[in-house]
């Protein structure tokens, strides 16, 4: 079973809505991912893929989970 809403189902689990934040080189966001995983750990590991060359601050709701600075 497969449901994905807000706050969506994936095979039973309670998958939570996260927003990952790219910021530019004036550390303005530049652009947004909207992400659905289980827990902060499991949004954390995806939101440090996107760091290359840019920074990175993960959110759920209000509530900052990380910063990730930027790779050169």
């Amino acid at each position: 079973m497969a449901f994905y809403g807000s706050l969506g189902l994936y095979w039973g689990l309670q998958m939570q809505e996260y927003h990952a934040f790219v910021l530019g080189p004036d550390g303005h966001i530049a652009y947004r991912h909207d992400l659905r995983c289980a827990d902060d750990e499991a949004a954390k590991e995806r939101a440090k893929q996107l760091v290359n060359g840019h920074g990175v601050e993960l959110w759920q709701l209000d509530r900052k989970v990380a910063t990730f600075t930027r790779k050169e």
